[in-house]
Order: C-alpha cells, then structure tokens, then sequence
C-alpha cells in the first residue's frame, strides 16, 4: 500500500514532526507500507489544501500529521472515497477517515506540576507556536497543573504564531523570562533553539515536548514532556494498511502503554520526583481530570520583535 505522510512545516525539526517521522520510517522499514514524505508545507489553508490534492493521485492513503490537518482532510477524504486517510493528532472522523490523538495534554499536566514544584519566581512561563487544537489542550493541561500545585502562582501563557521561527521565539521567551519566569514549558517545533538560547542567556529553566530534551541539554532542560507521537503514527498506519476505520477518535495516553512521560533532569529533587510519580499514576487511573480549555488571560510582550514571519 502507497501511503503518503503529510506535514506541515520542516519534517527535521527536532521535535513534534522529528518525532512522527521516526514512527513512519519504522513501518517503512518494517516493509509494512511504501511510505512517501511530503514536508516544508506552510501553515496556510489554500496552501495546504494545493498540495493534498497534488500528491493525491499517488498515493491509496495519506495520514496528515497535526491538528492543522482538521480543516482539509474531511473535504480531500471526501472527495477520494476510494482512498484512506487518517490524522495524527487529529480529531475528525468519517466514512474513510480516521484520527489518533497522542495525549500529549497528559504529559503536558505533568509539566505543569514540576513547574510549579520548582519555581523559585513564582513565575512561570509557556510558550507554543500555532493554535491548533493540540497545542491548545496541551497549553490547557499545562496551566491546570500548575494549579494543581498552586493556583496562585502566576503564568504567563503565549502562542508566538510559528513553530519554526527562531528570533520569534528568542523574543517572546526573552520577554517572559523578563517578567519573572524562570521556568519555561516550550511546546515548539524547529523554534525550540530560539527559546533555548534565552533561557540559556536568562538563566531559566526550560521544560521541553516531544522528544527528550533533558538528554540532549540537561543545562537547560530540567524535564521534557514526551508524547509518542511516533507511536500514534505507527497505530494510524497499521490500522490503515488492515483496513480499519475506527469511527471514534482514537486516544492514547499513560493508560495505554508508553504514549507518554515526563523526564526528569538529575537536578530534580527525589521528593519532587516521588510527588510527580504520583501524580502520574493518579492521571493514569483517570483521578485528575484534565480541562482541553483555558479561559485566563494572555501574555504580550511588548517588543515588536515578537512578530511571526514564518
């Protein structure tokens, strides 16, 4: 079976999409699917839209990966009854459509409470690139584990409009890291440099997503948020290639395996480690519920370097 995976932004981006891929190349190399990649597409809906119908007649299936797949895909599945399709990190389903949903937002929980545990400013901050509907709920999860610990510390939450821009991203952490927070929830994509290299210079702590970051950077990264989004894209593709169309979307979190966990840098206290661990389990048992909303106020900086191009 042809399969196209599809994304949005750089594939090699060291994070969301890095990771999707990996998920990809191991059903390719399992010699379970001909996999090809189409990647570099700009986050704009016509443009999104052009290059789904091009790379249709090539291929019997295509999974969109990320939420901004929730807009084109029903219409392009529509429109190819013939053909599978599915989205990673999605939420729409239909006749020939399906959708598998990382929870990130339980790892993104997790983040949450480490932050509040450690923060010495009482400040802390979170920084994300595109409002897709994940990001959204990660951004929620964070928030509400920051209240978990203590709805009086303050946050300061902001969406910079790109995941690849880094100066963009530099800029809006900059100016959090200005107004007192000394830790950082980044769920970026290729941007995620621009926000290293602040709190490098800053002297904040920064909380990573998707991939391990404290491995990569225990200077900077105390703990990393991670969701196997490669999982999820090697559970879309598996049931695409059997030929199964789960009408509801698909979720998969800590009660499901190894879809997620927060790593933690050897800074991290043990009676923060413990407390984090049972947290853990008490999201994995569904004790905590975890809101896909926030509803308090917004960060803007006031640097007109904040201003994505990208």
């Amino acid at each position: 079976m042809r399969i196209t995976v599809f994304f949005v932004g750089e594939v090699h981006d060291d994070g969301f999409n890095a990771s999707a891929l990996d998920g990809a190349l191991r059903v390719q190399d399992a010699g379970i699917a001909e996999i090809s990649v189409i990647d570099g597409v700009p986050y704009k809906e016509d443009v999104i839209r052009s290059r789904l119908a091009d790379v249709m007649p090539g291929c019997d299936g295509l999974v969109f990966i990320g939420g901004q797949g929730n807009g084109a895909t029903p219409d392009i599945a529509a429109l190819h009854p013939d053909k599978r399709f599915a989205i990673v990190q999605g939420h729409r389903t239909g006749p020939n459509l399906a959708s598998y949903d990382v929870l990130q937002e339980e790892t993104a929980f997790l983040a949450g409470a480490l932050a509040a545990l450690i923060t010495k400013t009482r400040v802390v901050g979170h920084l994300s690139g595109h409002r897709v509907r994940p990001g959204l709920k990660g951004r929620a999860a964070f928030a509400a584990g920051v209240a978990h610990i203590d709805p009086e510390i303050e946050l300061l939450t902001a969406f910079c409009g790109t995941q690849d821009d880094n100066a963009v991203s530099r800029a809006w952490a900059e100016a959090e890291i200005s107004a007192g927070a000394d830790v950082i929830f980044t769920m970026l994509n290729a941007a995620r440099q621009g926000a290293i290299d602040a709190c490098r210079a800053g002297g904040a702590m920064q909380i990573g997503n998707a991939l391990d970051w404290v491995t990569r950077d225990e200077e900077v990264f105390i703990a990393s948020a991670m969701a196997r989004i490669d999982l999820g894209v090697e559970r879309a593709i598996h049931d695409m290639v059997a030929g199964q169309i789960p009408s509801e979307v698909v979720e998969l979190g800590l009660a499901d395996g190894d879809y997620g966990q927060l790593t933690l840098g050897k800074d991290v206290a043990p009676e923060i480690r413990a407390r984090i661990a049972q947290i853990a389990v008490m999201v994995r048992n569904t004790q905590i519920t975890i809101p896909d909303d926030y509803t308090g106020p917004e960060f803007q900086p006031e640097t007109g370097l904040c201003i994505a191009t990208a």
